[in-house]
């Protein structure tokens, strides 16, 4: 997207609250009236995930193995489908003191990397196919990674955006949205990230 196309946005929706724009759906027979809110993907709307990815990446379900930090096995699992950045639950692994976390995910062993939560920590991330519409600013800013994280202080130095505190939960293929205030001022895809010193030593 680019400045110019953003002079054609509109939103004639954008002012109305959720009930009134259901009100006026409905006034005009209009399906969608009743439909129940999702926070599904639309292209997903049965909410299995694993299938959809099964389907475009069928070596996401071969199995392998579950490793601390240090590369030691402390189980399996059932492919890489099934786990994320940041997942604490359903790891089936236990006799650990301290809860553990999917750290990453390793395609190209098929490993499944855990350890604790402060080694989820994110100093910076490389983005690539930045779209920049703020044009000359350089004041302070912030980056969003998640879709439900609030925005973060940060600083955009080149392709980097650095974090001012370690960021968690934060993996390649994400999206990085930077901000001024509520101003949208670009984004780019998360390529790789460079762990926090306190991860690095966890």
């Amino acid at each position: 997207t680019t400045r110019d196309q953003l002079e054609f946005l509109r939103f004639p929706l954008g002012g109305l609250p959720k009930p009134r724009v259901r009100a006026l759906a409905a006034e005009l027979g209009l399906g969608v009236a009743a439909k129940p809110d999702s926070q599904d993907i639309c292209f997903v709307p049965d909410g299995d995930y694993a299938s959809l990815v099964k389907k475009l990446r069928p070596e996401a379900e071969v199995g392998g193995d579950i490793v601390d930090l240090t590369g030691r096995k402390l189980g399996e699992h059932k492919g890489l489908i099934h786990f994320t950045i940041g997942q604490r639950r359903g790891l089936e692994i236990g006799g650990s003191p301290e809860p553990l976390y999917v750290i990453r995910l390793d395609p190209a062993t098929r490993r499944v990397i855990v350890g604790p939560r402060i080694a989820l920590g994110v100093a910076s991330a490389r983005l690539s196919d930045i779209n920049w519409l703020g044009g000359d600013y350089n004041g302070p800013i912030t980056a969003k990674v998640r879709s439900l994280a609030k925005p973060v202080p940060a600083q955009l130095v080149g392709d980097r955006v650095l974090f001012d505190d370690p960021e968690y939960g934060v993996a390649p293929g994400q999206a990085a949205v930077l901000y001024a205030g509520d101003r949208v001022l670009g984004g780019g895809w998360i390529e790789e990230t460079q762990a926090a010193e306190a991860a690095l030593a966890a």
